[in-house]
């Protein structure tokens, strides 16, 4: 059987004070339908950090997974830049 292929976020980690879990936030930017204005909407998302690797402020990029609690749905799959 073939795994779908998953749904991807890249965000910023707001915070990391649980135990093997980190919220991300993810901004989108569309364009309104009838104004036309840029309008950024943000998401914020409860990932599983297995290594708790992750800081506040880095950038890192989730997947979507199987549900491992009651509001965590995604994980954490790479760590693409650190916080300074």
């Amino acid at each position: 059987m073939e795994r779908k292929n998953r749904k991807m976020r890249i965000g910023v980690v707001v915070s990391n004070k649980m135990n093997k879990s980190i919220i991300v936030k993810v901004v989108r930017s569309f364009i309104h339908p009838v104004y036309g204005k840029i309008v950024r909407r943000t998401t914020r998302y409860m990932a599983h950090d297995e290594k708790n690797e992750s800081r506040i402020g880095d950038t890192v990029r989730i997947t979507e997974t199987r549900p491992l609690s009651k509001a965590k749905h995604w994980r954490l799959e790479t760590v693409m830049e650190k916080a300074k």
